[in-house]
């Protein structure tokens, strides 16, 4: 599971990262390499949303 864990906020940090781009730059990174909405660029935000959805279960380890 604490792979799963690094994977998910690894795939977060990378969407965290393209969304700052997009909102300082107007750049969006993952459409520049993949294309805009092609079928690797929708896999990857694809991961990067269901990344989002575990890190949820991250909350209850801040503690810990």
């Amino acid at each position: 599971m604490k792979t799963l864990y690094y994977i998910s906020l690894t795939l977060v940090i990378i969407g965290a990262l393209n969304w700052l781009l997009i909102g300082i730059f107007d750049f969006n990174l993952v459409a520049a390499i993949f294309g805009s909405m092609s079928v690797v660029s929708r896999i990857i935000y694809t991961l990067v949303g269901i990344a989002g959805l575990i890190s949820i279960g991250l909350y209850p380890k801040i503690n810990e």
